[in-house]
């Protein structure tokens, strides 16, 4: 197996030749295609998106359902993952993303039908996050943190708000194998999910992007041994969807 020193320690959008400017230029990019976000999520993954967010959900359910527990949903976009811990849970939930407008949308979503939020959103960046230490039973995070600009440090910001033994799940794209399965995949990841993305969005290079950002992340098993060398232990994974997606889970020491 790779050993995740040898890969990546951050995303990096063409053009970018810093941790900074690659941070940058993705909260530019998710700024403008916030207005479609949500639609071209349950499109382009033909609704699976619903699919993953409540499996990861009923996965931490025995933290969710104490009264006392806290959960933060990092890089929460538009919140739907927020919103699927919050649904039937007694743990006080809030998200946190750097993108303003994403974060509009999210406030949206989350009033009530009395005019109460069901979720609280922060305007926050992963890698500084303006929360106390251990102040958090559980973190979690849904296809964001292959857009950080610096992994390991991502892994150790979220150790610090994460009281001792409290959970951290990160919901990721994972690229199948090769295979007919996996070659069928990477067609439609890199050949017609641009093309739709680009024509719904507007914004071609968005959607180009995001297949590459899959294609140049962890392994499964390479993002569990980069967890473990973070300090995280009981770290597991689970495979869904022909491979397509894993979450993974660790317990902070």
């Amino acid at each position: 197996m790779t050993e995740p020193a040898t890969l990546p320690r951050g995303t990096k959008p063409e053009g970018a030749s810093s941790e900074q400017e690659a941070s940058r230029k993705v909260r530019e990019m998710f700024t403008r295609i916030a207005p479609r976000y949500d639609l071209l999520n349950h499109l382009l993954s033909a609704q699976m998106d619903r699919v993953w967010r409540s499996r990861t959900a009923r996965e931490l359910k025995p933290i969710l359902d104490r009264s006392n527990a806290v959960a933060l949903d990092l890089c929460c976009g538009t919140g739907d993952l927020a919103f699927a811990l919050r649904q039937h849970a007694k743990a006080r939930v809030v998200g946190a993303d750097f993108s303003h407008t994403m974060l509009v949308r999210a406030r949206e979503k989350a009033l009530g039908t009395n005019g109460t939020a069901t979720v609280e959103f922060f305007e926050a960046d992963a890698l500084r996050l303006p929360f106390a230490d251990q102040a958090f039973d559980l973190v979690t995070t849904a296809f964001g943190f292959r857009n950080l600009a610096n992994y390991e440090a991502g892994l150790r910001e979220i150790a610090r708000v994460l009281k001792p033994g409290g959970t951290l799940g990160i919901l990721e794209f994972s690229e199948p194998l090769p295979g007919v399965l996996g070659d069928l995949y990477r067609f439609y990841c890199r050949r017609v999910l641009p093309k739709i993305g680009g024509l719904i969005s507007g914004d071609a290079e968005a959607y180009a992007y995001l297949p590459k950002s899959v294609s140049r992340f962890y392994r499964p098993e390479e993002l569990a041994a980069l967890m473990k060398q973070a300090g995280y232990t009981q770290v597991r994974y689970q495979l869904m969807t022909l491979n397509s997606v894993a979450l993974h889970l660790g317990v902070r020491k």
